[in-house]
C-alpha cells in the first residue's frame, strides 16, 4: 500500500485528510497521464474518463472537484451520476474508457469518502499508476523519462469537456436484467440499499425479473449512507424479512460492491455461504475452472471443510478483494470472494 492510496483507494474523511484539493490534483495527473500515454503512440484524441459517484454529500464536491482537475489537463470527463462500484468497472471496459473513477468510501459512514481507480479493463489500477499518482501529489514525479515540477495545463480547443452519461448506468442495469436465468416470478424479495449507490438501481433489476421487490433504506440525504443500514448492519433487514414474510432478502453496502443475504427465516448468509452454494452449483455443472474456490484468510474454517467434502480446493489471500481477483487472473480461476460478502 502506498501513502494515500490503500487496498481499496484514496480513503479518508473528507476535506481532513481527503480534501478537494487532493480530488484536483488526481483529476489533473489522471487527464494528462492518460493523454500523454495515447499522444506517445500517436492518438491526439483526449483521454476519456468515466466517473461514478454514492449518495455522500461530499461525493458531488469530489465529483466537480475531480471534473475540473481532469478538463484541464485535456480529458474528457464522462458522469454516470450516483451508482455503483461494479458499474463503473463495467461501463470502463465495454465502452473502452482509458479509466474509471468511483467515489465512495464503501462501508464506512458518511463523513468519510474515497477516490477508487479503475484501469480501462474495469479491473483496479495497477500498482505502478497509483505509485505515479502518488507521486505526483507530493510534488516528486517522474514518468515519460523526466522529471515534472508541474504537469501542462490544457489550452484553447484542448481543455477537456463534461459529457452527461447516465445512458451508461441505465445499460449497465439491462446488463445485470440480460444476467437472469430464471424468472423471479411470485418470489418476495426484499432490498436493503443502504441509503447508498443500489437505491435507484436494484428495485429496477429484481422488478424486471418478476420479483414482488419491497425496499428498505432508499432515501439517501447525504448524511444516513450505511447508518444502521446495508450489510453490515444486517439486523433490519433480518427483522423485515421475518416480519413480512419475505422469501429471501439481500444487503448492499454503500456503493453496492458487497452483499450479504438473509434467508426466509431470517439468518445471515455470508460470503463464505454464497461462495459455497456458487462453488458447489458450478462444480456440479462443471464450470469451476481449475477446481478452485479463491477466498481470503478472513474465511471461516467450516469453509474449507465443507469444500473437502465436496472435493473443491481453495487459495487463501490476503484481505482484500483485489487479492483475490489477482490470483483468480493469475491462476485461471472462476470464482472467489469475501467472507464481507
Amino acid at each position: 500500500m502506498g501513502k494515500y492510496f490503500g487496498t481499496d483507494g484514496f480513503r479518508g474523511e473528507a476535506n481532513e485528510n481527503l480534501t478537494a484539493d487532493h480530488a484536483y490534483k488526481v483529476g489533473r495527473f489522471l487527464g494528462w497521464y492518460y493523454g500523454e500515454l495515447k499522444r506517445q503512440n500517436g492518438d491526439d484524441t483526449p483521454a476519456r474518463i468515466i466517473i461514478g459517484k454514492d449518495t455522500r454529500r461530499s461525493s458531488y464536491m469530489f465529483e466537480y472537484t475531480l471534473v475540473g482537475g481532469l478538463v484541464a489537463s485535456g480529458a474528457d470527463a464522462y458522469l454516470l451520476h450516483v451508482t455503483t462500484t461494479p458499474s463503473v468497472a463495467y461501463v470502463a471496459r465495454v465502452d473502452e474508457f482509458d479509466c474509471g473513477i468511483m467515489i465512495s468510501a464503501s462501508h464506512n459512514p458518511y463523513f468519510d469518502n474515497g477516490i477508487k481507480l479503475i484501469n480501462g479493463n474495469g479491473e483496479k489500477m495497477d500498482e505502478e499508476t497509483i505509485s505515479l499518482v502518488e507521486a505526483y501529489l507530493d510534488g516528486s514525479l517522474e514518468v515519460f523519462g523526466q522529471k515534472w515540477e508541474e504537469i501542462p495545463f490544457a489550452k484553447k480547443e484542448k481543455i477537456g469537456c463534461t459529457v452527461d452519461y447516465v445512458s451508461g448506468r441505465n445499460r449497465y442495469i439491462g446488463y445485470l436484467i440480460s444476467l437472469g436465468v430464471y424468472s423471479f416470478r411470485g418470489v418476495k424479495v426484499a432490498l436493503d440499499c443502504a441509503n447508498g449507490s443500489s437505491w435507484n438501481i436494484a428495485k429496477a433489476v429484481f422488478d424486471a425479473l418478476g420479483a414482488k421487490t419491497y425496499v428498505i433504506n432508499a432515501q439517501p440525504d447525504g448524511t444516513n449512507i450505511n447508518n444502521n443500514a446495508g450489510s453490515t448492519h444486517i439486523g433490519g433487514l433480518q427483522k423485515y424479512v421475518v416480519e413480512n414474510g419475505m422469501d429471501v432478502g439481500f444487503a448492499y453496502d454503500g456503493d453496492a460492491d458487497r452483499c450479504l443475504c438473509v434467508d426466509e427465516k431470517g439468518n445471515v448468509i455470508t460470503g463464505d455461504h454464497i461462495l459455497y452454494i456458487y462453488g458447489k452449483y458450478m462444480k456440479e455443472r462443471g464450470k469451476l475452472l481449475t477446481n478452485t474456490v479463491v477466498t481470503t484468510v478472513m474465511s471461516n474454517f467450516g469453509l474449507y471443510k465443507a469444500f473437502d467434502e465436496l472435493g473443491i480446493d481453495y487459495a487463501k489471500t490476503a484481505v482484500g478483494d483485489k487479492y483475490v481477483y489477482e490470483y483468480m487472473m493469475k491462476n485461471g480461476c472462476r470464482i472467489g470472494g469475501e467472507q464481507s460478502g
